[in-house]
């Protein structure tokens, strides 16, 4: 499969930097892992995707490309040894390592790091328990108060999709289309969850195709 493929499947332009497939890499593995996600299919099947692209890009990467990325090249160069092959349940890194991972915010302090840190874990929790109004009161304070970060800014879109997306599942077609509606407007570069959302808008436009049942008598 193409290079190319793979690039915008982590949302990315083609020939971007390791440095940037790392980090969009950690973003959606963060925000599609299976135990963020219990009994999510399609977060499921996007966290495999992302797992594969970033695999097979780090694959086609040279070496000093990975080597210029210590302390993190031991790592990657690991996953550059094995081709990219389909799993069932591909591995993650640790939930303790991501967290310690969150990119620092544009100019912020370390205040605002331990910030973004403590939110972040809280926003994990809150989609463990598909608590989604809380989680989108959480990420609009967060982009109200860091406006120009683009982590954050996928945390917005992503809430705002993982809210939709349940609210479609549960039968609430109205709501559930202003939640992806807004995910879009949020983040409309992330080709990622671009893909995702046409799946659901898809979804929304066969219910509104599909005609209504007969109320007994």
């Amino acid at each position: 499969m193409a290079l190319a493929h793979y690039y915008r499947i982590l949302g990315l332009r083609t020939g971007a930097s390791f440095g940037d497939v790392k980090l969009a890499y950690r973003n959606l593995a963060r925000l599609y892992h299976p135990d963020t996600n219990p009994g999510d299919q399609l977060a499921k099947e996007k966290f495999i995707q992302v797992t594969q692209a970033y695999q097979a890009l780090v694959s086609a990467l040279p070496p000093e490309a990975l080597i210029a990325q210590r302390p993190t090249a031991a790592a990657a160069q690991a996953v550059a040894k094995a081709p990219p092959k389909p799993s069932p349940a591909p591995p993650a890194p640790p939930v303790e390592a991501a967290e310690l991972k969150v990119s620092p915010t544009p100019g912020g302090s370390e205040a605002d790091q331990q910030l973004k840190i403590s939110s972040f874990k809280q926003l994990r929790e809150l989609f463990r328990g598909q608590r989604y109004p809380r989680a989108v009161a959480l990420v609009e304070g967060l982009a109200q108060r860091f406006p120009s970060d683009p982590e954050i800014r996928q945390w917005h879109a992503i809430t705002y999709y993982r809210w939709g997306h349940d609210l479609l599942n549960n039968g609430n077609p109205t709501k559930a289309e202003a939640c992806l509606k807004k995910a879009r407007r949020v983040d409309p570069q992330n080709r990622s969850l671009r893909q995702a959302l046409h799946h659901d808008f898809e979804r929304l436009e066969r219910l509104r195709q599909r005609p209504m049942a007969q109320t007994p008598t």
